[in-house]
């Protein structure tokens, strides 16, 4: 469906409007790498190790009053949230919990059953029917691996998009599309910083998701502008930068709107447990948007890139490569 009955004619990364949203870029990811350097990451039990227990009640169960429970029990750091259904409780709890430290091999197990048989006994003593389904240990070494293996996620979906686009479309276009995804990922992670919203797998997985949604945006935005160049032979990439954006303008407006529908309503209904995953793909997409249209757009132009940049050269008849042809 075609949202835009003509084609739209904005000054994207004219000067007047490229200076602010730099600046506006700049700003964000100073704030942002400040608010990880000095309040950092709320790492959940997936990178720091603790424990995961799931009971389940006959009936739904009010979530504030199960955490009240194990509060009054000594767990004063739990993390009570639905699993499922409102019968269905999970409960997170750090290493160190209610008095009791986490070992290795039989210390650890020996840690599990007794933290298992007190939060089973302290909801037992507001509803004897409670049942105990599971009970999980993650160690801190697992944990301390989670965090590296996922950096190490991201910075190897860095490279290989870097290479991607090089040998894809043009070695100048390659830095925007990682000054993008820099530019994204950093922006979340700085709001969870900021927020102090728990970071867990789910939400590693989600930032892996903005990057793809991120880079999907650039490389049409990269693939409009392969095409203008050299349709506009007298436009200089500022032209043909911006004839390109307002191409795409209608895909990514209706793509980004119905994307953010499906991901509010998670925010809003889905509950606590995907209420982290939810955020950081909702202002992923967000900033995402925006990134593919401003950022990437400026860093061609800051490249130099050219219609020469694009002409593949003109082959002499012995097989010598000649200059670039101008039309």
């Amino acid at each position: 469906m075609d949202f835009f009955k003509k084609e739209t004619h904005i000054d994207f990364v004219g000067r007047r409007k490229r200076i602010p949203a730099m600046v506006l870029s700049v700003v964000l990811m100073v704030v942002a790498i400040a608010a990880l350097g000095v309040k950092g990451l709320n790492f959940g039990i997936d990178f720091t190790g603790g424990f995961v227990v799931e009971v389940g009640y006959p009936e739904a169960k009010e979530v504030a009053t199960v955490r009240t429970t194990l509060v009054e029990a000594g767990f004063e750091e739990a993390v009570v949230t639905t699993f499922g259904t409102d019968r269905e409780i999970l409960i997170r709890l750090g290493p160190e919990t209610g008095g009791v430290e986490a070992g290795e091999g039989e210390d650890a197990m020996a840690a599990q059953a007794m933290v298992s048989d007190r939060v089973l006994a302290a909801l037992r003593d507001q509803n004897p029917e409670v049942e105990m389904r599971r009970v999980e240990f993650v160690g801190p070494q697992v944990g301390a691996e989670l965090v590296e293996q996922g950096a190490l996620a991201v910075l190897f979906a860095l490279i290989g998009i870097l290479i991607y686009v090089a040998f894809r479309f043009q070695y100048k276009m390659a830095p925007g599309a990682i000054a993008c995804l820099v530019h994204d990922v950093v922006i979340v992670l700085g709001v969870f910083a900021i927020t102090q919203i728990q970071f867990d797998l789910s939400v590693l997985a989600a930032i892996l998701a903005v990057i793809g949604y991120s880079l999907n945006d650039t490389i049409v935005l990269f693939d409009r502008v392969r095409e203008n160049f050299p349709k506009m032979r007298k436009a200089d990439a500022i032209d043909v930068t911006n004839r390109s954006v307002n191409q795409m303008l209608s895909r990514t407006v209706v793509t980004s709107g119905t994307t953010l529908l499906v991901l509010l309503s998670l925010l809003n209904f889905g509950g606590e447990v995907i209420f982290g995953f939810a955020l950081a793909l909702t202002v992923g997409v967000v900033v995402g948007t925006y990134s593919s249209i401003y950022v990437a757009g400026t860093t061609l132009i800051l490249m130099n890139l050219n219609r020469e940049d694009l002409l593949p050269p003109k082959k002499e008849e012995d097989g010598e490569a000649a200059p670039y042809s101008q039309p």
